[in-house]
């Protein structure tokens, strides 16, 4: 364990300190957030990116030591381990490394090699790799002439394929020619036929290094070999790995000519195809690991949009045929109405439309619209700013992205929560509430069905399940969850409570009512104290018994919030006010630290809550963008400024709804003067930014834009 700690360390920075006692949390069965809101003492204030990163290294390190002891196992089953290969295996860095060492202990097929040994032709072999100063190797392979080997050339050959499969196991040759194929090696990438068309023609003749191919591209290529439209090689000097090879093993000798001769054969039919296996494979999932980075942070900024509180809200699912559903939501999320109305081709029944629609939002006093971003969404868009204006109407409307809305609306949690809807008129109810709270909507649907990120259906979804759902519980827990209120699907991710615990939460407060406080929560079945202390702290209560129980403040603190509110002179009823905040404001948390033998970080933490009790820190980001009117492609022309919100964020830019049909394109290169890795440096999904037109192209609806200050 001290050399799982030590690594680590080296990786991370992080002090041996901090990382034992994030261990030590961790496999007392604490989780992140609990760790990073409540132990900030323990970890030395380490927030939850630095936690993951220490719990990630960890569940590598210790899987690493497991491949190795299992590795262990098997070559001692064998009768082959050494302790020189045992002390190889224990100080191997990664499972590659391992992988290398083992090849000539794993279990073959069939191969030329195996024929050539069990013909007796070891001895032969060993012959040659010694490159002995005399004797003649023809006359040494004649003396195993037999029924099988019936000519010297025969057994030559059989020969010289075990020392091509031996030298292909040699750990120590496949480093190097993997490194420097690494270094060196030009990813070729060429059209199976030139005469088809595609989305891939950038690539049918395309050569880049290895070593500098960005992520998005080795997808892209990857996609393409999949469909049969491309095909990919890596192309490496091979008279520079044959010189290291004969360096390695050639020695002034008689079998000199022979030895060459198989390290040719073993490079080219055994050690190529494998490392060009490797390096394609280590290509891939260094591009995988980025895109679920870049889908990961995409949601995260996706889910912390801010909430648009005390709005009853129009919510529209564009179509055409069908016709657009539309529901009304009032400010508690609760569906008023549902019903469809046909502005869109090929009804263009828009009068009618205008007449249903405008009723709806006098009747029940509608103070904004949300128009989903799918199939017919600015023909709708057009026809509702046509109507604002045509019915002066004092409304805004703003465009929600809809994805994974059908998802959702055809899931048993859809049809449980709306029976009597159709699925088209649930997914309208989703696009309302989206607005409204983003986050416990969003959480309702498998976070990989929410569409902000590149290639997604082509990476490994285990991984990209498991990176997606820990962003969905950090964003759910950074926020908090109001009891009373809250989904099973939102009190799923809340830190602690499991599926089962949550469906129990949601039936003992349909059979008991309303939670009181936090201690009812013992109450309920499999809700036990590890659970209640991991997860109390993060769900609130906000007309609760006792004021401590709507605030972030873990009841653990309560006797220390409770001295804190006496030391100033102030009660419970004056959390949040403006007299607590001039009475805590005498107070130096430090020196309070200290009288109450309590932590610096955490009184900090109580104080900050007595004073915002109910802070969202989604709430201090910039506002959703409400318009009026609506643009088309046509309106646009190059030099014009625009104000736009970014849809979504890839390697090579951002997309940005600027009111037309489609995104527009920021392209990597105009989003700053300086330079940047990615995107993601300067934008975020969710961002409202300032625009500058490039160029319009009305033929294919693409609109190229720039962020650079004019």
């Amino acid at each position: 364990m001290e050399q799982i700690l030590n690594h680590i360390l080296e990786e991370t920075h992080i002090s041996l300190r901090q990382i034992k006692a994030v261990v030590e949390l961790l496999d007392d069965k604490n989780t992140v957030p609990f760790i990073a809101r409540y132990r900030k003492e323990v970890t030395g204030g380490l927030d939850e990116n630095k936690i993951r990163l220490i719990e990630e290294r960890l569940n590598f390190y210790r899987h690493l030591e497991q491949r190795k002891a299992e590795v262990i196992r098997l070559i001692e089953e064998q009768g082959k381990l050494t302790a020189e290969l045992e002390t190889r295996i224990r100080q191997a860095g990664k499972l590659v490394e391992i992988d290398d060492i083992y090849l000539p202990f794993r279990p073959k097929r069939k191969t030329r090699a195996s024929t050539a040994r069990a013909r007796g032709l070891q001895p032969l072999a060993d012959f040659l790799l010694a490159c002995p100063q005399q004797g003649k190797p023809e006359e040494e392979a004649d003396r195993y002439l037999s029924g099988e080997i019936t000519t010297i050339e025969a057994a030559l050959k059989g020969a010289m394929d075990i020392v091509a499969e031996q030298v292909s196991e040699d750990a120590s040759a496949r480093g190097w020619i993997r490194e420097y194929s690494r270094k060196q090696g030009i990813l070729a990438v060429a059209a199976k036929d030139k005469n088809v068309d595609s989305t891939y023609r950038m690539y049918y003749e395309y050569q880049e290094a290895v070593n500098k191919i960005p992520p998005h591209r080795i997808l892209a290529i990857n996609r393409g070999e999949r469909e049969e439209i491309l095909k990919v090689s890596v192309i490496v000097e091979i008279d520079k790995i044959i010189e290291y090879l004969n360096r390695r093993y050639v020695k002034p000798g008689v079998t000199a000519q022979y030895l060459e001769q198989a390290l040719q054969d073993s490079y080219s039919r055994l050690i190529k195809p494998s490392i060009e296996r490797d390096l394609r494979s280590e290509l891939s999932e260094k591009a995988e690991e980025q895109a679920i980075t870049v889908f990961a942070k995409n949601l995260r900024s996706l889910l912390m949009q801010p909430p648009v509180k005390g709005q009853t809200i129009l919510g529209l699912d564009p179509a055409y045929r069908t016709g657009c559903k539309w529901t009304i939501v009032d400010d508690t999320g609760k569906m008023l109405e549902v019903g469809v109305v046909y502005p869109t081709p090929p009804q263009r029944k828009i009068t009618e439309a205008e007449e249903i629609l405008s009723r709806q939002i006098t009747k029940y006093n509608v103070t904004a619209i949300a128009i989903g971003n799918g199939t017919a969404s600015r023909e709708t868009e057009q026809f509702v700013a046509d109507m604002i204006k045509n019915k002066q109407l004092q409304i805004p409307y703003t465009i929600v992205s809809e994805a994974g809305a059908s998802v959702y609306s055809a899931s048993p949690l859809a049809a449980q929560e709306f029976p009597h809807l159709d699925v088209a008129q649930r997914s309208a109810v989703s696009i309302a509430r989206r607005l409204q709270d983003p986050l416990a909507e969003l959480v309702k649907i498998e976070p990989r069905a929410i569409g902000v990120g590149q290639y997604q259906h082509d990476l490994p979804q285990k991984e990209l399940n498991q990176s997606l759902n820990t962003v969905v519980e950090s964003a759910v827990n950074q926020v908090g969850v109001e009891l009373n209120t809250a989904s099973v699907s939102l009190l799923t991710y809340v830190s602690g409570l499991s599926s089962t615990v949550a469906h129990k939460i949601v039936e003992y407060r349909d059979q008991n009512g309303k939670f009181k406080n936090r201690q009812e929560l013992l109450k309920v079945s499999k809700l036990g104290p590890k659970t209640f202390q991991q997860a109390a702290g993060f769900l609130r209560i906000y007309q609760a018994d006792n004021h401590l129980d709507s605030t972030a403040i873990h009841p653990e603190s309560y006797e220390l919030a409770l001295s804190i509110l006496e030391t100033a002179g102030a009660a419970q009823k004056e959390i949040g006010s403006p007299a607590l905040a001039t009475k805590l404001g005498a107070l130096n948390p430090a020196t309070l630290a200290q009288s109450l033998g309590a932590g610096e970080p955490t009184v900090q933490d109580v104080i900050d809550c007595l004073l915002k009790p109910h802070r969202d820190p989604r709430e201090e980001l910039p506002p959703v963008v409400f318009r009026t009117d609506v643009l088309s492609i046509e309106d646009i022309t190059p030099g014009m400024s625009l104000t736009g919100t970014v849809r979504n964020v890839v390697d090579f830019g951002a997309f940005v709804d600027i009111g037309i049909k489609n995104d527009g394109l920021v392209h990597i290169s105009q989003m700053t003067e300086r330079f940047i890795r990615h995107p993601m440096e300067i934008v975020a999904v969710g961002d409202v930014v300032e625009v500058q037109v490039l160029s319009v192209d009305r033929e294919r609806g693409k609109v190229a834009l720039s962020m650079k200050a004019s």
